[in-house]
């Protein structure tokens, strides 16, 4: 299948192209190109290595894994984190531990391939597979004021939760 032409830079040693694993998987997988280790409760930058030129309508979608989130306390912090057809800099995946505490020695430094989603220090080795990526098309919006929105369409009614459990 022939795909949207992206360009891409790598800017950090030993980095490689993110490949879809399977011919009809949506994301790729980005990798980290350096080792970092994140405490609980801590946020930071993971460093991918790559920089992008987005064709214009396009953007680049970031996306969590679903095993580090299932397995791991773990959470890509902006998700869909959105990387602009504009923006020329290095990818870096805004990461959080939600551990509270440490239900293992402060000394361990646990894996990113970790299950039971144990809460803790988590050391990310060069190379780990930290999130995916999405090329979606973006459409413009283009607003048309009205008097009242209740004219249009049907309205669902309710807020937050308003479905049920």
């Amino acid at each position: 299948m022939k795909g949207t032409e992206v360009l891409v830079e790598i800017c950090r040693k030993g980095v490689t192209l993110p490949e879809y694993k399977n011919e009809w998987d949506a994301g790729m997988d980005v990798c980290s190109a350096e080792e970092v280790i994140i405490g609980p409760g801590e946020t930071i930058v993971i460093p991918t290595g790559l920089k992008f030129a987005i064709p214009e309508g396009y953007e680049i979608q970031v996306r969590p894994r679903s095993g580090i989130t299932l397995k791991t306390p773990l959470r890509i912090s902006n998700s869909p984190g959105t990387i602009d057809s504009g923006y020329r800099d290095e990818l870096g995946i805004i990461m959080t531990n939600i551990s509270e505490v440490c239900s293992y020695d402060e000394e361990t430094l646990l894996p990113l391939d970790s299950h039971g989603n144990r809460k803790g220090i988590y050391k990310i080795e060069k190379g780990d597979r930290i999130a995916q990526i999405v090329l979606q098309q973006v459409p413009r919006i283009q607003f048309k004021q009205v008097d009242s929105v209740a004219d249009y369409g049907n309205n669902r009614g309710g807020g937050f939760g308003s479905t049920g459990i």
